[in-house]
């Protein structure tokens, strides 16, 4: 039988083992070998579950805020400021002065003494008469000395006005007397919202304002005017509201969209939006409300919706079709193939959310001082720093930017291309995002006039996803079109700190004796040249 010498660590020793014993111990080895690789890898994966477990819990239960915390504020200070910080702690520590604790009651902030001043005010007189008045000291009649004001407030139903009109014929009675032709005048018809319907502007306004303001249903809509004793349908109340966004809003709509293309910075962003009878797809699937809106750097935004089947990246080649310029938005590589006359400037909120979910994914205690936390801190100075800009013209904001910004710009990058973590694990997700969005990261840097963050295109979109929880889902892509014009219109109204409903009153009592063919009637209305009748109630002061 062949023999084999194994040797060990020391010179001395010296075994000698059969093949057949050698081979067994050689399989046993790779055996273990392949066993441990099989709990490392077992133990990564209950690592990341538990991640995933944690950040779940936190989503669900946990503060949604997304501020930092003490932690990472520290983290934050010795990050770039160390030194200074711990100057500043001792200083704190030798000039502490204890003051005796004092309580101070907090001023009502809600009170009725700043309503507009166009709310009327009803006087309701609290007196004594007759035997009430004679002093229970001395007999006499006491006399009025004081008023003492107390304001309640009264919040009236939905007013009903049933508005009738008679339209008065005249006649020439001398010529009637004559025998002769006798002319018959009629007083001129005023034309209705939607011919041969009882809409009127105020009425549609007030259905399009709690459907996609307030995020009140058509169908308690129905409920709602049914108890208060008027009989109107789910579907006539739809299609006043349709008819009204065909005929009239889409025009102006229009005029908004080419009004918007002429702009050098804007902000997109997308939500899905369930359409149930969409040709060629199944009710199940998704389809999509897209967002374009103008950023800080204009004192007339435009707030534009489109509905769309998909989330094809041709969509916003197609709507931006003739804008050049800078474009906000998020991570989505949808956007990152536009023309080259469009340049991305990326997210730094959505940078700073995924090394925030990192830092709520790792085990309690396990923060301080991790590589989730210092990547949070980059985050949070570059937002700390465009807070102490925020009244800078945007040249100041640029050269501003170059000399402060950048160098922790440049810090951020150097820190994350020396750090690794697993692909799958939040860590490892943040800095892949960070590494891969880094060119339109960066991107704001070239003008004083972007932002840091798409948080602009997020809130308009935002009120969108909160009454798709309402009405759920359209029925026709018609209706979605439909409900993009109007929430479009309607958004863009208050961005303009008009009323919605007076806006949109107005605006369809306009445009029905206008020619909403000619471009100088349309121009007429949009949100900028509306009366000042339909701006925001304004406070007193």
């Amino acid at each position: 039988m062949e023999k084999k010498e194994i040797t060990g660590t020391s010179t001395e020793e010296m075994v000698t083992i059969s093949l057949a014993e050698y081979e067994k111990l050689l399989g046993q080895g790779q055996q273990l070998l392949t066993q441990n690789v099989r709990i490392s890898r077992l133990e990564k994966q209950v690592e990341l579950l538990m991640e995933a477990l944690r950040l779940s819990r936190q989503k669900r239960f946990g503060a949604s805020s997304e501020k930092a915390d003490a932690e990472a504020m520290e983290q934050f200070s010795f990050l770039f400021n160390e030194a200074e910080v711990l100057a500043d702690a001792k200083a704190e520590d030798e000039d502490v002065v204890v003051v005796p604790e004092h309580k101070r009651h907090k001023g009502h902030e809600y009170t009725l003494d700043s309503l507009p001043e166009d709310v009327p005010t009803q006087v309701v007189e609290h007196t004594l008469e007759g035997e009430d008045l004679i002093c229970p000291q001395c007999g006499d009649t006491m006399t009025d000395i004081g008023t003492e004001v107390v304001k309640k407030l009264k919040i009236k139903s939905v007013e009903l006005v049933v508005e009738e009109h008679r339209y008065h014929t005249y006649a020439c009675q001398t010529c009637n007397r004559e025998n002769t032709q006798t002319p018959v005048v009629k007083a001129p018809r005023e034309k209705s919202v939607i011919p041969g319907s009882f809409a009127t502007p105020e009425a549609i306004a007030h259905i399009m304002v709690q459907k996609f303001v307030m995020g009140s249903p058509l169908y308690r809509q129905e409920q709602e005017l049914k108890r208060l004793g008027v009989k109107l349908s789910r579907q006539t109340m739809s299609n006043w509201i349709l008819r009204a966004s065909e005929v009239y809003l889409t025009p102006v709509y229009r005029r908004l969209y080419q009004e918007l293309l002429k702009r050098e910075v804007l902000h997109a962003d997308e939500t899905t939006l369930q359409v149930l009878h969409e040709p060629g797809k199944p009710p199940q699937s998704k389809s999509y409300m897209w967002l374009y809106r103008t950023s800080g750097d204009t004192d007339r935004a435009i707030v534009l919706y489109e509905y769309q089947p998909g989330r094809s990246a041709k969509h916003p080649r197609e709507f931006l079709n003739g804008f050049q310029g800078y474009l906000h938005v998020d991570g989505y590589a949808g956007y990152h193939n536009l023309p080259d006359g469009i340049t991305i400037v990326g997210c730094w909120t959505h940078a700073r959310r995924k090394f925030d979910e990192a830092v709520k994914a790792l085990p309690k205690g396990k923060a301080k001082g991790s590589s989730a936390m210092q990547g949070l801190a980059y985050c949070d100075r570059l937002f700390s720093l465009e807070d102490g800009w925020m009244d800078l013209s945007p040249e100041e904001r640029y050269t501003q930017r170059l000399e402060q910004a950048k160098p922790v710009l440049d810090a951020m990058l150097s820190w994350a291309n020396s750090r690794t973590a697993a692909p799958k694990s939040a860590l490892g997700k943040a800095l892949n995002y960070l590494k891969e969005q880094w060119p339109y990261l960066t991107s704001y840097l070239k003008d004083g006039r972007l932002e840091l963050s798409n948080n602009r295109a997020e809130r308009s979109i935002r009120p969108f996803a909160l009454d798709r929880k309402n009405f759920l889902f359209a029925n026709t892509p018609k209706g979605a079109t439909g409900s993009a014009v109007i929430f479009s219109l309607i958004q863009t109204a208050l961005e303009n700190n008009l009323d919605p409903y007076r806006y949109l009153t107005w605006l369809m009592d306009a445009a029905k004796d206008a020619d909403r063919n000619d471009p100088e009637a349309v121009e007429r209305l949009l949100p900028w040249n509306a009366p000042e009748a339909c701006r925001m109630p304004q406070g007193k002061k």
